[in-house]
């Protein structure tokens, strides 16, 4: 192929591109008109028995072997056709309402003091997620997560610090499953660098080691330096510290802890190994949960909490309204329905913000479906 060919081809794909182009939008226009008929004669927005008709002619006719890039042209079209109708369509929702009010009521600046309420005992990594957050915390400790979504949802504590997910072990799905019992917002997350260590009382040699405990999380994130002791047992406990706390307290000689290097003086124990996690680059992430919306100057990154009706490509096409605005989908979490039959409670994070009305309209579509729908927050993520 000369290069004179290539330039001619191009030049007659730039002239099909530019039919396309006004094809589209001739076909997003007739969209809205059908928008303005469904909303005059309360009609959904979906269709699905005509969009698999258009889908089934199509093919048809394109035949092979472009008949399946074809289908998934078409389904694009659909999609971007129906978040326009969607657009247009949108009914101002109690959100939307809420979302207003927290911008107008939500100070400037996050709180430098709080009454926080954190799972574990001192040393715990909760703990040093708290203290960047705020710079002079009142810290309540609780035995378990579940003890902390109580204590900010019944009023006991302003915020709450929850772990939701690691960047070597995966999510905390603890936390995820009790999100779905408790009414909560989160006001800002962060990211906190962590390393664990194994210690023990003074005297304490690595070899006379029978027992470790830690959280499973750590456990987790030490994987390989675990599968390099032999006949010892790891009993998983409910927090880093609380394992460093047991050990200083145990009759024993033989045990140790998987903790932060704060446990070592605050429980009179000694390094054995440090950094013994698989990876150096080992972040947590946590949330700060609070009961009222909150939402602080520049806040970019929203959760929310959805089901979704346990049919084909409902999923597809809740991304897709999403991926039509532009908006970058970074987290999708999948947890079981109590007492459903295989069915699925779905927790997205966006990178977007509530400044934009084109969200807030697309919020206020997936508020008024008859599925759940939770808006979680809008938020800021510190490093």
């Amino acid at each position: 192929m000369t290069e004179l060919n290539l330039d001619k081809m191009r030049t007659e794909i730039d002239t099909i591109d530019s039919q396309i182009t006004s094809l589209f939008k001739e076909r997003m226009e007739k969209a809205l008109e059908i928008a303005k008929y469904k909303k005059a004669h309360n009609l959904p927005v979906l269709n699905d028995s005509r969009e698999k008709e258009v889908l089934h002619r199509v093919s048809e006719e394109i035949g092979e072997p472009f008949d399946g890039y074809a289908r998934l042209l078409f389904n694009t079209i659909f999609d971007v056709s129906r978040s326009c109708q969607n657009n247009y369509l949108a009914r101002r929702s109690d959100l939307a309402q809420r979302i207003s009010q927290a911008m107008e009521e939500t100070p400037d600046l996050f709180p430098k003091k709080a009454v926080v309420a954190c799972q574990g005992v001192a040393g715990s990594h909760s703990q040093a997620a708290c203290e960047k957050l705020f710079e002079v915390p009142s810290i309540m400790y609780f035995n378990s997560f579940e003890g902390v979504f109580n204590a900010v949802e019944k009023g006991l504590c302003q915020y709450g610090i929850l772990p939701i997910e690691n960047s070597s072990y995966g999510s905390v799905g603890s936390v995820y499953d009790l999100m779905q019992n408790y009414n909560f917002h989160i006001a800002r997350s962060i990211r906190l660098r962590i390393s664990h260590n194994l210690m023990a009382k003074p005297g304490t040699k690595l070899a006379d080691i029978k027992e470790i405990y830690s959280h499973e999380q750590a456990i987790g994130q030490c994987g390989e330096f675990l599968k390099g002791l032999k006949d010892v047992k790891v009993t998983v406990c409910e927090n880093t510290a609380l394992a460093a706390k047991l050990v200083a307290e145990s009759g024993r000689s033989d045990v140790a802890a998987i903790s932060s290097k704060e446990c070592l003086d605050l429980y009179g124990l000694e390094l054995l190994k440090k950094h013994i996690q698989v990876s150096d680059n080992n972040y947590t992430r946590f949330i700060c949960i609070s009961k009222k919306l909150e939402i602080y100057p520049g806040s970019s990154k929203i959760s929310l909490i959805l089901s979704l009706p346990h049919v084909p490509r409902s999923l597809y096409l809740t991304i897709a309204k999403f991926a039509a605005l532009g908006i970058n989908l970074t987290k999708l979490e999948s947890r079981p329905i109590p007492g459903s039959d295989f069915e699925f409670m779905f927790y997205f994070d966006l990178e977007a913000s509530v400044y934009s009305q084109e969200l807030i309209n697309l919020l206020s579509q997936l508020e008024n479906q008859p599925e759940t729908f939770v808006f979680l927050g809008c938020y800021t993520e510190a490093i």
